[in-house]
């Protein structure tokens, strides 16, 4: 986000026609001027005026000595099917008097002007007094920022605040602090952090003029664009700038709010005031690091700057204070330091400094990290909540949870603090309350227990499988049967197909696989055998997941099937991925489709969440929801801690982070009955972005007219899903278990804290092995509770 450059002419909507006039009419209040700054609104705004007339309601400006009040109506000359409404207001009115003149000027506006329905579309409560009359549709309230917390914020804002919560069909937040601030206070909240137009920015990678008034700084340059104002650390500015007399710190943007006595003066401190945001990249080409020296402070509690993924689309690495949102989404990345104190500043410098001269090699990471970030992808996602706002589909139906802390359960002493609310988490907790008596807390970051294996029903009713489809397969009896005293099953042998050559094959490649693609007319095993061997090619040393899959079957089914998903699933080619990724797939010389061969192919009768909440009604247990260790180690008083959260997250990153692959999930309910003919279609085609679509109704066996389907994207951004097979991640991880085996204290379980990828069986075997060791210890101590602890 940039705050404080004058918008470019042109930069959006290239030549496209005004919308069809058959869509709601958005009417956008916003207390950010159209001209005057370019970020959230003007990217979203811009994008649904291509479908629908959009009017821009800005705040009012003063009219001319002796006139009216008015308003000035122009179109935008970047955003063709928007127009921008401003106010002109006398001076000397009073509140009162000045929002009943906004509402004689709106009403006669929309009366005049808008000739559909109407959605009213809110970036500041401030605007619902003489608004909030309006017929809608559907009302959204776009927090892009926490106003209150802002200098010289209305003491009224908090009230009308609260009153457009009430009225919003839909919220959405800029980042995900302000998403946790909003949730409980709306049933639809949606967290959208700041995306970026990555081509746009890119253009400082390449061959671009660096302007005159920034050439003219010889030396290594850092620089940061944005509005300076309470959010800014002047102090900070100072100190660095007095530590590092050699570098050339060059500042971008206006002063608002704060004085220009204020700001830190020095030879190597370079104010050159706002810049348009075509000019950015040109800038931005001639810096070596980019920063973002926020203070921390109430104001800057809940931002989402878009000025990191802008800075890293442009090729440039990032050193930026601890604020909330930058820690949670790009601690991890490769190119960004995070730094607490001047004299981390400085080292973050340095060492931003030296890989910006390594070469560009680390810029892949990078790339792959904003590759799902972009504004098209964001307002379409928005588009989507408001239609369904728009048409009061109810909101998804969850399950009650029990024993559910709102807030940190501080007073009380547990003899375990859980972290984690999934498999491994779940049945540690059940076993020590259970069968030793012991008083636990659980926390997790969701706001929801039974982690990645968490379902719902959507809005039709149907269940649903939140992060993805999850089958359940065990060959152990003593697993079936733990989970088994908090759920019935329903028998259910999973089938994939492929779509590969306009046809839907069997996957793992089977008999029947191979006929259907080369017509091949085999008839048993024997032939199958000999066709597969005809076409495998033998590799002597087999080191990578390419060399499994041509070493087995060849290069041409290597190609149909296994190179673009795994391209797609890990953002690497197969010959760059450990052999273990493909070697557990298995091909086959019969006609068996099923996925699995293990003994118990089972599901949940009522769902994972059902299941999960009757294994945690227990009166020892207790659950902090929506609660991130990290904020509350500290504050928790327990005698042994039970970890299955990502472990170089445990150690704050101490050797370096730890790489996952992440998904991103697009749910959608079907007027169908049954979408595809199995639960799961995988699509290996490095043409289709997607790498599957799962249909639930296919796995718990749901009757319904209607059917919910989950497209299945991988991405680099998100929620830590797949440890990414190679061998120096394995180096790095053992660093990190070496640790783990010397901290006391702390039970490390789980794939996260073991960095490796279980199936849900597993992790309960895993669990189970780690309480009975637990429960071990504690026979040997002949002793209690707090007994056993000291002696761990």
């Amino acid at each position: 986000m940039y705050n404080g450059v004058p918008v470019p002419a042109g930069s959006l909507g290239g030549d496209r026609a005004p919308p069809p006039g058959n869509r709601p009419s958005l009417i956008c209040f916003s207390h950010l001027r159209w001209d005057f700054v370019f970020q959230r609104p003007q990217h979203l705004m811009s994008r649904f005026a291509k479908t629908q007339p959009v009017f821009f309601w800005e705040e009012p400006l003063p009219a001319s000595a002796g006139e009216s009040p008015t308003l000035e109506i122009r179109q935008a000359n970047n955003a063709p099917g928007l127009t921008i409404v401003t106010p002109r207001l006398p001076d000397g009115l009073d509140e009162t008097a000045r929002n009943t003149v906004l509402k004689g000027l709106l009403d006669e506006f929309v009366a005049s002007t808008v000739k559909n329905e109407i959605i009213r579309w809110y970036y500041t409560p401030m605007m619902l007094p003489f608004s909030r009359h309006l017929d809608a549709v559907a009302t959204v309230y776009d927090a892009m920022d926490e106003l209150s917390a802002f200098r010289f914020a209305p003491k009224e804002l908090l009230d009308l605040e609260k009153e457009l919560l009430a009225s919003s069909d839909v919220v959405f937040t800029g980042g995900y602090s302000l998403y946790e601030s909003k949730k409980q206070r709306h049933g639809n909240v949606h967290p959208f952090p700041s995306s970026v137009d990555r081509a746009h920015f890119a253009q400082a990678r390449g061959s671009i003029a660096e302007p005159a008034d920034q050439q003219a700084f010889k030396g290594p340059k850092a620089g940061f664009y944005g509005v300076l104002d309470e959010r800014f650390d002047t102090e900070l500015l100072g100190q660095i700038a007095a530590m590092r007399p050699d570098l050339q710190f060059i500042m971008i943007g206006p002063v608002v709010k704060i004085s220009d006595e204020d700001l830190p003066k020095a030879d190597n401190i370079h104010y050159l005031g706002g810049k348009s945001y075509d000019e950015l990249p040109a800038y931005l080409s001639g810096w070596d690091v980019a920063l973002m020296p926020f203070a921390i402070n109430e104001a800057t509690r809940f931002i989402s700057p878009t000025k990191t993924p802008e800075y890293l689309a442009a090729g440039r690495p990032v050193v930026s204070t601890p604020i909330r949102d930058v820690k949670r989404h790009y601690e991890r990345v490769n190119g960004v330091r995070i730094a607490g104190t001047a004299e981390q500043f400085v080292d973050g410098i340095d060492k931003a400094l030296e890989l910006s001269r390594s070469g560009p090699d680390w810029l892949a990471e990078v790339d792959l990290h904003l590759a799902d970030m972009s504004w098209d992808t964001t307002q379409a996602r928005m588009a989507a909540l408001v239609s369904q706002a728009i048409e009061k589909e109810p909101a998804p139906e969850r399950p009650a949870l029990v024993s559910v802390a709102t807030h940190m359960p501080t007073a009380r002493k547990y003899d375990y603090l859980v972290v984690g609310c999934g498999f491994a988490g779940s049945v540690l907790a059940e076993r020590l309350a259970s069968q030793h008596g012991a008083r636990v807390l659980m926390l997790d970051k969701r706001d929801h227990i039974a982690g990645n294996a968490y379902d719902e029903k959507d809005a039709a009713g149907i269940l649903y499988h939140k992060y993805g489809p999850h089958i359940f397969h065990a060959n152990s009896d003593e697993i079936v049967s733990y989970l088994s005293q908090f759920t019935e099953w329903r028998p259910y042998e999973h089938k994939v197909l492929a779509s590969v050559r306009d046809q839907l094959v069997p996957i793992p490649i089977n008999r029947t696989t191979l006929n259907m693609l080369f017509n091949a007319g085999l008839k048993n095993d024997e032939e199958a055998a000999a066709f597969l061997a005809s076409r495998a090619e033998p590799v002597k040393d087999i080191r990578t997941s390419e060399d499994v899959v041509i070493n087995a079957v060849g290069r041409e089914l290597y190609e149909l099937f296994f190179r673009g998903y795994t391209r797609k699933q890990w953002g690497l080619d197969p010959s760059e991925l450990d052999k273990q990724v493909t070697s557990r797939i298995p091909t086959r010389t019969n006609t068996d489709d099923r996925y699995f061969n293990d003994v118990h192919q089972i599901m949940p009768l009522e769902g994972y969440t059902r299941m999960f909440e009757r294994m945690l009604d227990h009166p020892l247990i207790d659950k902090s929801l929506g609660t991130d260790f990290r904020d509350v180690r500290d504050e928790v008083n327990a005698a042994h801690i039970i970890y299955t959260g990502p472990i170089d997250e445990y150690f704050d990153w101490k050797f370096g982070k730890l790489p996952y692959r992440s998904l991103r999930f697009v749910h959608s309910t079907i007027d169908k009955e049954e979408f595809q003919p199995v639960a799961v279609v995988n699509y290996p085609s490095p043409d289709i972005p997607y790498t599957r679509i799962s249909e639930y109704k296919h796995l718990t066996g749901q009757v319904h007219p209607q059917t919910s389907i989950t497209l299945e994207y991988p991405a680099a951004e998100g929620d830590p899903y797949y440890p990414i097979p190679r061998e120096e991640n394995q180096r790095l991880f053992k660093q990190y278990e070496a640790l783990a085996d010397a901290t006391p204290g702390v039970t490390f379980v789980g794939r996260l804290a073991t960095y490796r990828y279980y199936n849900m069986d597993q992790i309960v075997g895993q669990a189970l092995s780690t309480f009975r060791k637990m429960d071990a210890a504690r026979a040997s101590t002949k002793g209690s509770s707090r007994e056993l602890r000291m002696a761990m």
